[in-house]
């Protein structure tokens, strides 16, 4: 089997798509797909709107509806894979998305309007088009056939494993030295809570941890709160091995790889209740409502104060990571690409 995958996106770093594609092409090529890497070399840093965004919109049409199908064709590929959901016009080669969440649609305010307004019409025709769509859960796979009307025998899911390598994993510090975020400062991920539950435990607690922000969040000014601005993997790890837990407050995922990363290295997992995290978690993390920083802050005071309670979440991580891997999701895409070759996910 030929796979053309369009790894453009692998472009920009640690990003959550560029870590899926990093680990899956290797996975699928351990199981004997053959992938076709095609980047598009040209795209510009996003626009931001006006002059700059139009131009991207433009030549990103143009490569994922013209080129990529040529490029598929040409090469004798039996499926054009894109991981993101865009193109999928209509072609001889049969043709995979993969779709992450639909954030966009259900927290409309935390996305500019010009691009929810894209998204909405796009996206959902890409989705419509493919033979299949590879959901990274049974959360997402759910949006997608309820509010997309996708049939569920198009639809595949494919969950992520852990983005961080083993190797590059520490041993647990006994003691803590800080809370953690990892991600960015954008609306979705409710910095606003995060900020607010660590005030009231520093208020609360006699010697309070700081709370680091690792990645491209900024919180200038706020006592307590570190920066350590996008990480390499060795500085990550060793974040994690010293963390008290992990804070994770994102009002939605579609899948949660920044907890499930997190547990994988042996950090307690504190979230904001949302389907794809829960999904990956499991009872391993503990949840707060996406608006509760009281609730946040009292059990950042107890995970502080308490190893029993971070070696418990500890074990309950490890055991729940231990069921993610890449090469599960390799085999969900070998489905996902045969199904689409035979004609399977057409109804």
């Amino acid at each position: 089997m030929r796979v053309l995958l369009d790894t453009t996106f692998a472009l920009k770093g640690h990003s959550g798509t560029g870590v899926y594609l990093a680990h899956l092409v290797p996975a699928l090529e351990q199981l004997g797909v053959e992938v076709v890497e095609a980047r598009h070399e040209a795209r510009r840093a996003p626009g931001r709107g006006g002059v700059r965004s139009a131009v991207n919109l433009a030549t990103d049409l143009q490569w994922g509806n013209v080129e990529l199908p040529r490029r598929a064709r040409a090469l004798g590929c039996d499926v054009l894979h894109h991981p993101l959901p865009a193109g999928a016009f209509p072609s001889v080669v049969p043709q995979v998305v993969t779709v992450h969440d639909l954030a966009f649609v259900h927290f409309p305010k935390a996305f500019d309007p010009k691009f929810r307004r894209y998204a909405l019409v796009a996206h959902r025709a890409a989705a419509r088009r493919a033979a299949v769509v590879v959901a990274v859960s049974q959360a997402t796979a759910e949006d997608v056939h309820r509010r997309w009307r996708v049939p569920r025998e198009r639809i595949v899911v494919a969950r992520h494993g852990p983005g961080q390598e083993p190797e590059a994993r520490r041993p647990r510090a006994a003691t803590p030295r800080h809370f953690l975020y990892v991600g960015d400062d954008e609306p979705r991920k409710n910095l606003a809570l995060l900020l607010g539950g660590y005030a009231r435990y520093r208020a609360a607690a006699e010697e309070p941890l700081p709370l680091v922000l690792a990645g491209s969040a900024s919180a200038a000014g706020i006592e307590g709160v570190l920066l350590a601005p996008r990480p390499d993997a060795e500085h990550l790890a060793d974040l994690y091995a010293h963390a008290a837990a992990l804070v994770h407050p994102s009002l939605h995922e579609g899948f949660g790889l920044t907890p499930l990363e997190a547990m994988s290295a042996g950090a307690p997992v504190v979230a904001a209740r949302s389907a794809g995290v829960q999904e990956v978690c499991g009872d391993a993390a503990l949840y707060v409502g996406a608006h509760d920083a009281e609730a946040l802050g009292e059990l950042l005071e107890d995970l502080a104060r308490s190893p029993e309670l971070r070696r418990d979440r500890t074990e309950r991580g490890r055991r729940r990571a231990a069921e993610f891997s890449w090469a599960r999701s390799a085999r969900a895409h070998a489905d996902a690409y045969a199904l689409a070759i035979s004609g399977g996910g057409r109804t």
